[in-house]
């Protein structure tokens, strides 16, 4: 058992009623898995305050109560400490919990609008061909060494996170790669981690439903930079004109990649085709299998980050060469009449148009290219539009179909991204709401040698519909509906 007063170190305590010399079992921010001796952390969300949970917490066997402000009611032999902030509270408790595994391995953190999971992914999937035990907390999937677990979110919470790591110490992992979402460091999931590296992508419109502006978005990614110990290394994408903000007030070692600028890592793309991408790396030249710019970007922060890890030059150029696309990312197949279906992630105007523009750059202009793309319910509205217009710009066709609509009503979302589309463009323009019969159109108005490119959901193989998940597979099912067509 831990000693209460051991798992409050770094906690800014401001008053406390009661012991903290008590043994507890566990800890937990959701009153309805707290059992016997355990600590209860209020946290003030979105949708529902901890606050008001600490009285069925102590009921169901909660010995400590941690909260911003003392309750009403105070039930003796309950340890209450007031706190100024409980979220940050839980990342240093969750922290020292579990015996702060983030210092027992390399933990580098992978921040941006696009190219999280691509680097985070990759970074794994490299370092496992090093001959690495390595673990991986991203949008897809949560890796420990060899054993997969489902992810949920960008950015797991402090207990979830830890608890990882934990798991990551005992089976002998020495790197691990995180995403970190600009949700994960407003709400100080990361505080109280000790991270090797960090490094920032880009930055576009996103999220500007929870940020609001565009400034608090990209002030946001910068406190992960400002909080990097001066141990770690700061890796950042100069071709961005925030990479130098993100660098202005870090104690880390700072470092530039770029394919445009001067920088400590640089790039140069010598061809690019649809089997991949020849690139100059450093003066060195290799042959990588995933294509466009954006994976040039990607794959150069690898290889810095690779580097400042201490693998070899040759031998991290070795690696990329054997690097496959992740799933969900520019991932395609080519039918029997060789039609092209591209499945990607990109659900930000930013990684739409460098998907649509990759395409453009890769084909023969003889072929149409016809893009499938939605929009999420309950997230950022103002994007909605400028989607359409890029998706009804950059394509020969265009359907704008449903995402994930959440509690929002599709039809509602698919008029936000019409108002989007341009007079010259309404002609190439669909709307069509069932996402499977919108593919499915795509599917039947391709001719051979067309290319397909269905955008925005990615690796998710679900559709989230009025708060339910049903199943839903955008590569399947591409697969599946130009497979009939063939017959």
């Amino acid at each position: 058992m831990n000693i209460l007063k051991d798992i409050l170190y770094k906690v800014a305590i401001e008053a406390v009623k009661g012991s903290t010399e008590i043994a507890v079992n566990n800890i937990d921010f959701d009153s309805r898995k707290i059992e016997e001796n355990d600590v209860f952390i209020a946290i003030r969300g979105a949708v529902a305050d901890g606050h008001e949970f600490i009285e069925t917490a102590i009921n169901k066997g909660a010995t400590a109560i941690i909260c911003d402000t003392f309750p009403e009611n105070i039930v003796a032999g309950v340890t209450y400490v007031q706190v100024k902030d409980t979220n940050r509270a839980l990342a240093f408790m969750a922290s020292n919990f579990y015996g702060n595994p983030s210092s027992n391995l390399k933990l580098v953190g992978i921040t941006g609008t696009n190219g999280k999971t691509t680097i985070a992914s990759l970074l794994f999937q490299l370092f496992k061909k090093a001959g690495y035990k390595v673990g991986l907390l991203s949008t897809v999937k949560n890796v420990v060494d060899d054993v997969e677990y489902k992810s949920m979110l960008t950015t797991s919470d402090s207990i979830t996170i830890n608890k990882f790591l934990k798991q990551m110490n005992d089976a002998g992992v020495e790197y691990c790669f995180m995403e970190v979402s600009s949700h994960g460091i407003a709400q100080k999931r990361t505080e109280g981690l000790q991270f090797a590296g960090g490094v920032f992508t880009n930055l576009s419109h996103d999220h500007l439903d929870y940020h609001k502006t565009f400034a608090e978005y990209r002030d946001v990614k910068k406190i992960f930079f400002d909080q990097l110990p001066k141990s770690a290394f700061a890796l950042v994408n100069s071709d961005d004109k925030n990479g130098q903000v993100m660098l202005q007030n870090t104690a880390a070692k700072k470092l530039t990649y770029a394919l445009k600028s001067y920088a400590d890592y640089r790039a140069q793309i010598l061809e690019n085709q649809l089997s991949g991408l020849l690139l100059k790396v450093n003066e060195q030249e290799v042959w990588v299998r995933l294509i466009g710019t954006f994976n040039a970007y990607n794959l150069l922060a690898i290889y810095g980050t690779a580097i400042e890890l201490g693998l070899d030059n040759l031998e991290v150029l070795r690696l990329l060469s054997e690097l496959e696309s992740v799933s969900g990312r520019f991932q395609f197949i080519v039918s029997k009449d060789n039609i092209t279906a591209v499945v990607d992630y990109a659900h930000t105007p930013d990684a739409l148009e460098n998907v649509l523009k990759t395409i453009e750059d890769i084909r023969t202009k003889n072929e149409q290219l016809i893009t499938v793309v939605g929009c999420g319910g309950d997230r950022d509205k103002t994007k909605r539009p400028i989607m359409a217009n890029i998706a009804s710009t950059l394509s020969d066709k265009a359907i704008l179909t449903s995402d994930n609509p959440r509690t929002e009503n599709p039809q509602a979302i698919i008029e936000d991204m019409e108002k989007g589309v341009e007079p010259q463009n309404y002609k190439k323009t669909l709307a069509i709401l069932d996402r499977k019969q919108a593919i499915k159109t795509a599917c039947q108005l391709a001719q051979p040698n067309d290319i397909i490119l269905i955008a925005g959901k990615g690796h998710e193989t679900y559709q989230e519909i009025n708060g339910v998940r049903h199943d839903f597979d955008d590569m399947k099912i591409v697969k599946e509906l130009l497979e009939q067509l063939n017959k």
